[in-house]
């Protein structure tokens, strides 16, 4: 490969050798746009949209017989789209089910393995995680009658942007009972040491799971090789499943013996669910943490689109996007890491360190920046209080791409282009 260099020329040369660009005519990019948000919502895809309508043309065809007449049959669904999408995480089959929502999988899994004992009763988290796993452990030290004040800690970011995960490890002590970290942060982009914080909990004899949203289906993972206790994420992001699509879960089969904290109707024993026996008897794999009857619609989207991500290879589509950020950290510091114009990169330069975005900073004027990339038909997406965003999503985007997004951010800055925008963000960020 040759070494880097600031002309449109060599993003060209690079895509023509590209073996991922076949698969950017299944995706259906708006025209006259630039789509860098893969990362908070993924384009839609003819596969996802394909499998979407042969399920409804199922139930129209079928009826009620669907449910063991499908293809595969509605009433293994989840199960069999959770082994398609155990390859991409590295996990058996029956250690992945597709499943509920985020938050809701994380009620359910978090409730499972928190198992406090006297003064083993904390929960430990990060101050820079998505909100919504917050207010959900909140809510669970709440309703064993313990007090999120006290209970639940939170290791401390230095910056503001990244974590130190010896910092995590210090906070491991005997009053941990339950670890839940972010495989990558939604601000910043950082990829933390899943290996190496799945390893120092199982030292103390601490349960460890992971909020896996921003880096599943662009990041290769191994989860029975780290032996994560369980993992949980959406599938609408890097998965481009479609908007609120059904989310996925994982459980080490170590744990398959664990009760679910939240059994449901379809958690129970496939093979005796319709006994309709009052006594729960959970399934024998990760179906056990299902809650209720699965929803076809938002789940057939992911599996057809989970057929786009299984034949492009996570492997290969973990490569191209470390190629991508790369090629896009290197034009930010040579066009935009100026006196004068106020940018930084929050996102680390290390491979093994960053996931599938790039966050780029203006303490100043990052929401004007952002929406005037918006007006130009490029969509980054703003987060508070000074990150942009930008998610070349290897499946779709291009290095053509990145060097327009990264000349456009220049130019409004040099034209002055942004002082047109408000300073205030909207609802929708």
């Amino acid at each position: 490969m040759a070494m880097l260099n600031t002309k449109k020329e060599y993003a060209m040369e690079r895509d023509g050798k590209d073996p991922l660009a076949v698969f950017r005519p299944r995706f259906a990019v708006p025209e006259n746009t630039i789509y860098m948000d893969g990362n908070s919502l993924g384009l839609f895809s003819h596969d996802a949209a394909a499998e979407v309508l042969r399920v409804v043309d199922e139930w129209k065809q079928l009826g009620i017989r669907g449910w063991m007449e499908g293809n595969p049959p509605w009433f293994h669904y989840s199960e069999d789209t959770g082994a398609m999408a155990a390859k991409i995480v590295g996990a058996s089959e029956d250690e992945v089910v597709l499943t509920g929502a985020t938050t809701t999988n994380l009620h359910a899994l978090c409730g499972s393995f928190f198992a406090p004992q006297g003064a083993k009763r904390k929960i430990l988290a990060d101050e820079l995680t998505f909100p919504s796993d917050i207010y959900a452990l909140g809510g669970l030290l709440k309703s064993r009658g313990l007090d999120p004040e006290t209970d639940l800690v939170l290791t401390r970011s230095k910056d503001g942007k990244t974590l130190d995960e010896d910092d995590i490890v210090r906070l491991m002590t005997p009053e941990t009972a339950l670890v839940l970290l972010p495989s990558v942060l939604y601000r910043s982009g950082q990829l933390l040491d899943i290996a190496g914080l799945t390893e120092e909990a199982h030292k103390r004899d601490i349960p460890i799971g992971f909020d896996c949203s921003h880096s599943a289906g662009v990041v290769e993972h191994r989860f029975d090789d780290w032996d994560v206790d369980f993992a949980f994420w959406c599938s609408y992001k890097y998965m481009n499943g479609g908007p609120g699509a059904t989310a996925l879960l994982y459980v080490n089969r170590r744990n398959f013996g664990v009760a679910p904290a939240l059994p449901g109707w379809f958690g129970y024993n496939k093979e005796r669910q319709f006994d309709m026996d009052l006594s729960f008897e959970p399934s024998g794999n990760a179906g056990a943490w299902q809650i209720s009857t699965p929803t076809l619609f938002s789940s057939a989207g992911v599996r057809g689109a989970l057929k786009v991500t299984l034949e492009a290879g996570i492997s290969q589509i973990r490569q191209k996007s470390l190629e991508l950020t790369e090629y896009m950290m290197y034009l930010i510091e040579e066009e935009l890491i100026k006196p004068g114009y106020g940018f930084g990169i929050a996102t680390p330069r290390e491979a093994n360190r960053r996931g599938g975005h790039v966050a780029l900073t203006h303490v100043k004027e990052a929401v004007r920046v952002n929406e005037a990339l918006k007006k130009r038909g490029i969509i980054p997406d703003f987060r508070t209080p000074d990150i942009i965003r930008l998610a070349p999503v290897p499946l779709y985007c291009t290095f053509e791409d990145v060097w327009n997004v990264v000349m456009a951010t220049k130019d409004i800055m040099d034209t002055g282009e942004y002082l047109r925008f408000s300073d205030k963000r909207q609802t929708v960020a």
